[in-house]
């Protein structure tokens, strides 16, 4: 009988394997939700480069992936890798949709004092998260991987398409805090402190948390760091026009919240926005 030959990666794998235990030991100091509908075919990819650029940095961390029941053979590649790397875990909604709660639903089964999100589809690069994580480390309340920041772009995007972008962000600007201001309010890759979001009762609805926060947030400080906004790896945008009509009903909320009416026109503005981005990626 043949003796069993081993990979001559085996003692790496093993290596690693022992290295990532002893990690997830440590209470993780940041918590990175992924929220995920069929995504299956960028998770690898996408954990493999997550993974790499958070080992580089002095933290601990976890990353949990919020399904929304997909039923795509995430389960199992998520299981592959956990047995591998237990800092990296899934957790599944039934019957349940949108960006927003599954992200929230990913805060809340940490205790990290710090916590992220990003998109699964490598449109927002996951080499940026150590970037994020310095200025974070360093004391900022809210860090934000920016396409409007001084730096950022957008890739292959059409003229008409930043116009609408544009004046989706401009409509932001009333129920931001003067001097605490983004540039790019509805970006779905950030870091934000937990204490900061405690207690809030942010809007389970819709995709644009980020907004939410930076209205009703106790935020002292923001800080953008500019990327460049890739196309979607696999698979096909979530938008929907329940995704147009969720951003305008967050606007409209924010709006009396700050006490102000909007005018006739920024209404069109907001529903004419909204509608155009059905037409983009949620993250857009």
């Amino acid at each position: 009988m043949n003796p069993r030959k081993t990979s001559p990666l085996a003692p790496v794998r093993n290596a690693r394997r022992l290295v990532a235990r002893r990690l997830a030991s440590r209470r993780p100091r940041l918590a990175l939700v992924i929220p995920t509908l069929h995504e299956a075919k960028n998770i690898l990819p996408l954990l493999r480069r997550v993974r790499t650029s958070l080992d580089r940095c002095d933290v601990a961390y976890e990353v949990i992936v919020v399904d929304d029941d997909s039923r795509d053979g995430i389960e199992e590649i998520i299981a592959g890798i956990s047995a591998e790397d237990p800092r990296v875990r899934l957790i599944v909604r039934r019957g349940e949709r949108g960006l927003a709660g599954a992200v929230l639903r990913g805060w809340e089964e940490s205790e990290a004092p710090h916590l992220a999100v990003m998109d699964a589809d490598l449109q927002h690069p996951p080499e940026l998260l150590p970037r994020l994580w310095e200025q974070m480390d360093a004391g900022a309340d809210l860090v934000v991987g920016s396409r409007y920041a001084c730096g950022g772009s957008l890739r292959g995007w059409k003229p008409t398409r930043h116009l609408i972008s544009r004046v989706a962000v401009w409509m932001t600007l009333p129920v931001q805090r003067a001097g605490l201001r983004a540039c790019d309010p509805m970006s779905g890759f950030f870091m934000v402190r937990r204490s900061c979001i405690d207690g809030i009762g942010l809007q389970k609805s819709g995709f644009k948390i980020l907004l939410e926060i930076l209205a009703r947030g106790e935020i002292r400080s923001v800080v953008e760091v500019p990327f460049t906004f890739g196309r979607r790896y696999a698979g096909a945008s979530k938008a929907t026009a329940r995704v147009a009509f969720d951003y305008l009903a967050l606007l409209l909320r924010l709006y009396r919240q700050k006490g102000r009416t909007p005018s006739h026109a920024e209404l069109e503005l907001a529903r004419t926005a909204g509608e155009r981005r059905q037409e983009q990626p949620v993250s857009s």
